[in-house]
């Protein structure tokens, strides 16, 4: 699929979190708009930045080349203030997108950040590229609260192919876990949203991941699963005998199950607020 890639200059980086962010972050923060992965569950296909878009989602990406500069400018303002900054990056994007490779606009953001560290930091992505930046990472976690987030939705390729055909493989998300995890970098593994995987899916995580984040097409879209049936989520799931999967309490199927295989601190599902202060191992 071609992307159209477009560079823009934007007024602020950071915006202050609201709606489901509102469980300990203070921002978000978005170096593109846009996203070439195109997942078909994707909830920012039902927000304005996309429904007054004439080109679809996916096939669009804008890089906002002044990010690193505005982190920098906003972050000297912010500290100002005795508030703590806790930032999730990103909420409407994803930080690494293929761009990314060549752009180098996420990188530059760490930088920033290695000098002008926020409290926290999440790093959430579904693209191995992040393992591009393990220094700054390591860096980072040695000044602030950091993990990554990898989201992995589940642990079958076929699955993968029917909602999110353009991301990376479920493999090389693993190995990007573990090569962050081995360095001390604190990890996550984002089951959101919940599709169908094997049991063996909680062995896949063991010894690579710090926790566990459950989310769903109804709980995590931002409209209490109204967006997803916009997207026709439940005729996706329908069409490939696979609804059993699309139940309301599916989160809570799923939080039991993989509280066989890791403690109860380490598995939280998202409407259940936010985990504990993350602290390095």
């Amino acid at each position: 699929m071609r992307t159209e890639v477009k560079a823009l200059l934007s007024k602020k980086i950071l915006s202050e979190a609201k709606g489901y962010l509102n469980i300990g972050f203070t921002h978000s923060l978005n170096p593109y708009s846009g996203c070439a992965f195109a997942c078909k569950y994707c909830y920012v296909r039902e927000m304005p930045v996309q429904i007054y878009k004439e080109i679809p989602w996916g096939e669009w990406v804008d890089i906002k080349t002044n990010a690193a500069d505005n982190y920098r400018s906003e972050m000297i303002k912010l500290r100002q203030r005795t508030k703590p900054v806790n930032i999730f990056m990103s909420s409407a994007t994803d930080p690494y997108q293929p761009i990314e490779r060549t752009s180098n606009i996420t990188r530059r953001i760490l930088e920033e950040m290695v000098d002008h560290p926020p409290d926290l930091l999440q790093l959430q992505t579904r693209s191995p590229l992040v393992t591009r930046d393990l220094d700054l990472l390591v860096t980072l976690a040695g000044k602030c609260r950091v993990i990554v987030s990898m989201t992995i939705e589940t642990d079958r390729e076929d699955i993968k192919r029917i909602f999110a055909p353009y991301a990376p493989g479920i493999k090389v998300r693993l190995s990007a876990l573990r090569k962050l995890h081995e360095v001390g970098v604190p990890t996550q593994a984002s089951i959101s949203p919940v599709l169908p995987f094997t049991p063996d899916f909680p062995k896949l995580l063991e010894g690579i991941v710090d926790r566990i984040w459950i989310d769903t097409l109804h709980i995590g879209d931002g409209s209490m699963g109204k967006r997803s049936e916009r997207l026709r989520m439940p005729q996706l799931f329908e069409a490939h005998d696979l609804s059993k999967w699309y139940e309301r309490d599916i989160h809570v199927r799923v939080e039991r199950y993989f509280k066989k295989f890791f403690p109860d601190e380490m598995v939280k599902i998202s409407k259940s607020g936010a985990f504990p202060s993350i602290k390095t191992r």
